[in-house]
């Protein structure tokens, strides 16, 4: 009954107005489907940019895992076409720096960009720490220089009684591949901890027994992964 009142005033309207109010009263009846329009294009647009959200996310992921193949790739060829292996590296810098070596890792490059180098950490007389930097190729020496560190107690503490050095860690290590690092675990399970890689292949991360020797895999990080994968 509205519904005819209000055409019956829009006609008369438009006769005396010559068609103006008619144009209104169409406007009128087309406010709510034009806002209505408005807000789904809105919605499919929100939905769109969550979209290309994640999947920008996944493409940073994508990238991120990329980089760190390749820069396992990057320390796999430099070890392997080194001539100076971990345990080499080791026994230059203890000869350089006389001390306890505690870990040795190969870096591709130096913060700076240059050459690649093996930088091995060694606590030398009473609390001072040196990271010394040798060449892949040659067994030289490049450098040293001071380290802070604030764990020198639990270091030794976890390296006292114990047989096994870096240097014979690096040893029993490569029996699996190429070393690329080994470092003291000072907390937890202790051990000398080892990470091997080839060219084209995943790390592989060791544990070496303290006293023993013995290398076995390290099953902490494929707990960590499972962990991930649940999350």
């Amino acid at each position: 009954m509205k519904r005819n009142i209000v055409i019956a005033v829009v006609t008369a309207a438009a006769l005396v107005g010559g068609g103006t109010a008619t144009a209104l009263a169409v406007s009128g009846d087309d406010a709510p489907t034009t806002r209505a329009t408005e807000t789904r294009g809105a919605d499919d647009d929100t939905a769109r940019d969550d979209d290309r959200g994640r999947e920008d996310a996944d493409d940073a992921d994508d990238r991120d895992d990329r980089n760190d193949d390749r820069d396992g790739d990057d320390d796999a060829r430099a070890a392997a076409s080194s001539g100076v292996t971990a345990a080499d590296a080791i026994a230059a810098a203890l000869k350089h720096t006389p001390g306890t070596a505690v870990s040795a890792e190969l870096d591709d490059e130096d913060d700076d960009g240059g050459q690649a180098a093996w930088e091995v950490d060694v606590l030398a007389g009473g609390d001072t720490w040196r990271s010394v930097r040798v060449d892949p190729a040659t067994g030289k020496v490049l450098g040293s220089h001071t380290e802070d560190e604030d764990d020198t107690a639990q270091v030794r503490a976890a390296l006292k009684g114990t047989s096994v050095t870096a240097g014979e860690a690096a040893k029993a290590a490569a029996a699996e591949g190429t070393v690329v690092s080994v470092d003291l675990d000072d907390d937890g399970d202790k051990g000398w901890e080892a990470e091997t890689r080839a060219s084209g292949e995943d790390e592989r991360d060791w544990r070496v027994d303290l006293n023993s020797g013995k290398v076995t895999a390290d099953r902490s990080d494929d707990a960590d992964d499972s962990d991930s994968d649940d999350d």
